[in-house]
């Protein structure tokens, strides 16, 4: 069974804040309800009322259904809602001048001039809000704050308005329809930022891979270019020393032989060196990155001098994946990585205070999980990765590896930052 609001922390960030917005502009649908549809109800009385609030009712599910189609349109997953854009503006057109009108030269006295004056003025500026989502530019969008101010002050002016009272309604028009395109301008702005900047860093993630594949093959192709080179010179020979049953033949398959061997040696040399990783170097470069990507990153603990050269290569491995599953999986805000060397074994701990990788549910299955467990099985340790408990701790994600350390190595070099023989490695924060 999940627990409750599971779903929002399933969610990514840039998602948490595209539903954050929707619902924003829906609210707004039920702004202008309560805000237009029941002051029409307070003021007038009888059929009148009851037919100008349903109309306020339909126009505000037409703003809301237009926002959200427009929404999707802004993030790529539908068209342009042309037709809706336009039917939302004949309707907002044809309400705003039937209430003028009602307001002018209906029998209901002061009351329902009143109730008319407001159903124009929000239905008119709330349609702009809405449409204005389903446009881009900024001159567009001045242009029909414009428009709708200009044509309020000629439709007043048409129904019989006085004139003072007609520019008195196209300066509230204009300030208040600006007011509210300004603000849906700005949620549609702050939402394509949003998705920008993790596309953005997934774009990194993939350069980052993208430069270690590169380096990889210049340096194989480095090793093994002047090796093949020189294999299939000395072959050619061979092959020509042989059809002329010269003994010199044999001299040189054996070089070939010797340099195949080298060959094999230095390969082994180059992946060996591509899968070995620093623990000191991965600590810092985990802090960095997290740093550069916003997150707040905490390193504790000592350091790995001393340590076996294949137990920091483990560990490092276990540092770098933790770091790429909280950049690319988790939404944390806090991370925090702590070493302690004691009772004969050596315990890394990375936690974040975001569910990595979608939860504990991937913590089996996950192939980079298993790819540590079979690196610190070589080295005789073990992994443990899920979320912490519950209550305070709901939400957070630990992976602890554990590693035994040799019997020559001392059994207990401390707890704390620059204790012991291994001591050395400072506590450091760093807050972006």
């Amino acid at each position: 069974m999940r627990r409750p609001g599971s779903w929002w922390r399933r969610k990514s960030a840039p998602a948490k804040v595209e539903t954050y917005t929707r619902w924003t502009f829906h609210m707004i649908a039920f702004v202008e309800v309560t805000a237009i549809g029941l002051p029409v109800l307070g003021l007038l009385d009888g059929w009148p009322a009851l037919w100008l609030s349903l109309v306020v009712c339909v126009h505000a599910v037409l703003c809301a259904v237009t926002a959200s189609r427009a929404l999707d349109w802004i993030c790529g997953t539908r068209e342009q809602p042309v037709r809706l854009l336009a039917v939302l503006g004949a309707v907002t057109a044809l309400i705003g001048v039937g209430a003028l009108f009602l307001g002018r030269h209906g029998t209901g006295g002061d009351d329902l001039e009143t109730g008319a004056a407001s159903l124009f003025i929000g239905v008119v500026c709330f349609g702009a809000g809405s449409i204005a989502l389903g446009i881009r530019g900024r001159t567009r969008m001045l242009a029909i704050v414009t428009g709708l101010a200009v044509g309020s002050v000629a439709m007043s002016l048409l129904v019989g308005f006085p004139a003072n009272e007609a520019v008195f309604t196209g300066v509230v028009v204009l300030l208040t329809a600006g007011f509210i395109t300004f603000t849906s301008a700005l949620s549609v702005w702050l939402l394509k930022v949003v998705y920008e900047l993790d596309e953005a860093r997934e774009t990194r993630t993939r350069l980052a891979v993208a430069e270690e594949r590169l380096r990889f093959g210049r340096d194989l192709h480095d090793v093994m270019g002047r090796n093949l080179a020189v294999i299939a010179l000395k072959s050619e020979l061979a092959v020509q020393l042989a059809r002329r049953e010269r003994p010199e033949a044999v001299d040189q398959m054996i070089e070939v032989q010797r340099i195949a061997r080298e060959s094999q040696r230095e390969v082994r040399d180059v992946v060996r060196g591509y899968r070995e990783a620093d623990l000191g170097a991965e600590l810092l470069g985990a802090q960095g990155v997290l740093t550069a990507a916003g997150i707040s990153c905490e390193v504790t603990g000592e350091a790995a001098v001393g340590l076996p050269g294949e137990v920091q290569s483990a560990l490092g491995w276990v540092v770098r994946e933790a770091t790429t599953n909280v950049l690319r999986h988790g939404d944390a805000g806090w991370c925090g990585v702590r070493v302690r060397v004691g009772d004969g074994c050596v315990v890394l701990t990375v936690e974040n205070d975001g569910v990595a990788g979608g939860g504990a549910s991937e913590v089996g299955a996950g192939s980079g999980l298993v790819g540590l467990r079979e690196r610190l099985a070589a080295v005789d340790g073990r992994l443990e990765a899920g979320v912490v408990g519950t209550g305070a701790g709901e939400g957070w994600f630990r992976v602890v590896a554990t590693v035994p350390l040799p019997a020559s190595l001392p059994a207990d070099s401390g707890s704390g930052a620059g204790s012991g023989s291994g001591a050395g490695f400072v506590v450091s924060e760093v807050t972006s």
